[in-house]
């Protein structure tokens, strides 16, 4: 049996308000010939499906309508479980319809666990592998607050919690392990010692409930994460992986290469994974420099055949702020139409910069996230020794807005 993971698609995003839809429909078009091509029987779906919990119309649109082309593939079944960025409400709300095609959404926690276990069938009616769908285990998933706890002890009940969620499974999937049938467990979370980019946004109060890839039972033969954006291996445990974003969601990923893992079961074991490559259709590019500096980086780019015209996120280092900066840019772009938009950050040099100076000059409040804008407050208010214990409550903010449906 053939499985593909993927995994944080972030249907939806935007990159400083410039639509990815594109971008996106190129992708889903690509999965949908590649589980032809490569005879892919389920599809897993490992969590932020969507960017944001209200997602909008045209992206609710691109994933009911490749749910309704995966049908017409011999993909037999299709997982799909919520990350942080996803409203529980907003994925299952079909669930139950979704189920008629062997579709089958797992947005939260549920009440009975039993309800988290899928076992799928060949072609003959029998089971021949199950799969563990564990969505994104929210604060209220993992641990009860307790008054008065530190920081320490969140951290530490917050990954008692995380593994004890996982290790019930270990009853419940018994009988089939008996049978020599193989088990996938799903996950959205941060393990620890993983690579990240600059577009994850922290969960579990700080990223606290990082657990490593030996703390995941041994009766998984595989485990299929979502969260991370960087396809990545976790702790050299080959059979926990993260399969990555099919798309760079910030211009920290430019090298990144983005892919998709297929998987294939026999004999009761996992017996291959392979990589297989994303084509890219937008290049985001990051320059650094003075402006001159990066007026000749420019000169010597080619055009690289793609189907999209790339973005270019130019960070310049100056000592003054230059006023006429778009008309400059205007010019640098002429001639080069696989160029499509600049993204200029106006980067003060350090010999220029006095103690109380943003390093930034042009930084737009909606280009930088909560915390960032929290901890540069901290920074410039407060007393170094106190902002560990503010960020730690601002995270437990953050989570429980996240956590509102």
């Amino acid at each position: 049996m053939r499985v593909l993971h993927t995994a944080d698609w972030h249907l939806g995003k935007k990159l400083e308000q410039c639509e990815r839809t594109e971008e996106h429909q190129f992708f889903l078009d690509w999965l949908i010939d590649e589980l032809t091509h490569n005879c892919i029987e389920v599809l897993i779906i490992a969590g932020d499906i969507f960017d944001t919990g209200n997602p909008s119309n045209v992206a609710l649109e691109q994933y009911y309508k490749f749910l309704w082309r995966v049908k017409g593939t011999c993909c037999r079944e299709v997982i799909i479980i919520g990350g942080n960025h996803d409203s529980i409400s907003t994925l299952n709300a079909p669930k139950e319809l979704l189920k008629f095609f062997n579709i089958h959404v797992v947005g939260g926690v549920p009440e009975d666990i039993k309800h988290q276990i899928i076992p799928v069938k060949n072609a003959g009616g029998k089971v021949e592998l199950v799969v563990c769908a564990i969505p994104f285990l929210r604060d209220r998933d993992v641990r009860l607050s307790v008054a008065g706890e530190t920081a320490a002890d969140r951290e530490s009940r917050i990954k008692e919690g995380i593994c004890a969620h996982y290790n019930r499974f270990k009853t419940e999937i018994a009988s089939y392990k008996e049978e020599g049938i193989p088990v996938i467990a799903t996950g959205h979370l941060f393990a620890a010692g993983s690579s990240t980019s600059e577009s994850e946004k922290e969960i579990h109060v700080g990223n606290l409930g990082q657990i490593c890839g030996d703390q995941f039972p041994e009766e998984f033969n595989y485990v299929a994460l979502g969260h991370i954006h960087r396809p990545q291996i976790v702790n050299k445990m080959s059979h926990v992986r993260y399969s990555g974003s099919p798309i760079p969601l910030s211009f920290s990923e430019t090298d990144d290469e983005k892919q998709v893992l297929i998987l294939k079961f026999g004999g009761g074991g996992l017996q291959e994974i392979r990589e297989l490559k994303v084509p890219c259709c937008r290049k985001l590019i990051r320059l650094k420099g003075t402006l001159e500096e990066i007026r000749l980086k420019l000169g010597t780019m080619e055009d690289k055949g793609l189907k999209m015209p790339a973005w270019v996120e130019l960070q310049i280092s100056t000592d003054r702020f230059i006023h006429d900066l778009d008309e400059q840019l205007e010019k640098l772009k002429e001639g080069k139409p696989f160029i499509e938009r600049f993204f200029p950050r106006q980067i003060k040099t350090r010999a220029s910069m006095s103690l109380n100076e943003q390093s930034i000059l042009e930084s737009a409040l909606h280009e930088l996230e909560p915390r960032a804008v929290f901890l540069k407050r901290c920074e410039s208010e407060l007393p170094e020794e106190d902002h560990g214990e503010l960020l730690q409550l601002f995270d437990e903010i953050l989570e429980k807005m996240a956590q509102r449906d």
